[in-house]
């Protein structure tokens, strides 16, 4: 649905309806202690790691977190930002201009965002819609390709957060959205911006650019998850949307951890390999992060570019995500507005206006 059409007819009804944006988390603060407590939520939760909990548990705890909490915090200081984590920043964002853009278009809706891991939680902001009479609410998840271990877990919160109601608020979700026009029209014009200001990559003189989305285990892709398949999807659309060619534009995964096999090409390896080539130039962008985070400006922006260097390349751009430019706050209230349809969502109108 695109705001310059009609909107959709007025319904009646009581209950306030909410738009509720899901987000992956991040640590309140960049200290060993504040990121090692938000680690053992996230990688304890079993959609996240498939591993036998209590042999998990005891690796988890005894191994991983003691090290991994240190290491993590000085790259979580490195990014962040005076008003907090560069993640809960551009969510905050999202959320207030979603929030303009559906009022000055009529809407009379809570926007709002939950974490997954870590705060806001979601069974926090659910409680607070309830009391706020919130009865209806839209769950967008922030990830548009789906995952078992990103959008599939967000459901599980709010569901594990909803058995605990009497009076439960009627839901709807939004699965996943790899091919959503908006969303594909953002990025494009998202590149296009950056490429207006630092210059446009010379792929004709073998330039190339690197579509980089979060990695998961392969195990995840043979027991039926469709997540590489949209990323492929994602990935296919924006690279004709540029003009691109596949050779020009690759689809990459980032973020292995562990040591079985992920999705791949992977990210680091690819970008050595075209530094090791002796290209001059590799631009790199993040599809799958709609918000700009830790992967994205330290693994990306800073890891990403010594990796390049390193191996003889000579100049890396790290384009920003989507966070909350016109162009996506846009396609996301498209989406949004498209989904609540049905629902009472528009203001009522003065008795005086409406004659």
């Amino acid at each position: 649905m695109r705001f310059d059409l009609e909107l959709p007819h007025q319904h009646t009804g009581s209950s306030r309806v909410a738009v509720l944006l899901l987000n992956l988390g991040t640590p309140d603060a960049p200290t060993p202690t504040a990121v090692r407590r938000y680690l053992a939520e996230f990688l304890s939760d079993p959609r996240v790691v498939e591993i036998p909990w209590l042999v998990w548990q005891v690796i988890l705890r005894l191994f991983i977190l003691p090290v991994r909490g240190r290491a993590s915090a000085k790259k979580y200081e490195a990014v962040w930002l005076k008003e907090g984590s560069p993640l809960r920043v551009h969510t905050q964002a999202q959320v207030e201009q979603l929030r303009l853009l559906l009022q000055t278009n009529g809407y009379d809706v809570v926007v709002d965002y939950a974490m997954r891991y870590g705060n806001p939680g979601v069974p926090t902001v659910l409680a607070q819609l309830k009391h706020a009479g919130v009865g209806r609410i839209l769950l967008v998840p922030m990830y548009p390709q789906y995952s078992a271990s990103t959008s599939a877990t967000a459901f599980d919160a709010v569901f594990s957060a909803l058995g605990r109601m009497r009076n439960q608020p009627e839901l709807r979700m939004i699965k996943q959205y790899p091919d959503y026009p908006g969303y594909i029209d953002a990025m494009v014009e998202q590149i296009h911006g950056y490429w207006t200001v630092h210059g446009k990559p010379d792929f004709a003189g073998g330039d190339r650019m690197l579509l980089s989305f979060h990695g998961i285990p392969k195990r995840s892709l043979d027991l039926g998850d469709p997540y590489h398949e949209q990323c492929q999807q994602t990935g296919t659309l924006l690279t004709q949307a540029l003009g691109l060619t596949p050779t020009e534009c690759r689809v990459t995964f980032q973020s292995r951890f562990g040591a079985q096999e992920w999705l791949q090409p992977y990210t680091a390896p690819t970008l050595k390999e075209l530094g090791t080539a002796g290209l001059r130039r590799v631009d790199v962008f993040c599809p799958g992060f709609t918000s700009d985070c830790l992967e994205t400006i330290e693994e990306i922006g800073m890891e990403g570019r010594d990796e390049f260097i390193a191996a003889g390349g000579r100049e890396y751009h790290a384009i920003p995500c989507l966070n909350a430019s016109a162009a996506w706050i846009k396609g996301l209230g498209e989406l949004v507005a498209l989904n609540l349809q049905g629902w009472p969502v528009l203001a009522q109108q003065p008795a005086s206006a409406a004659a």
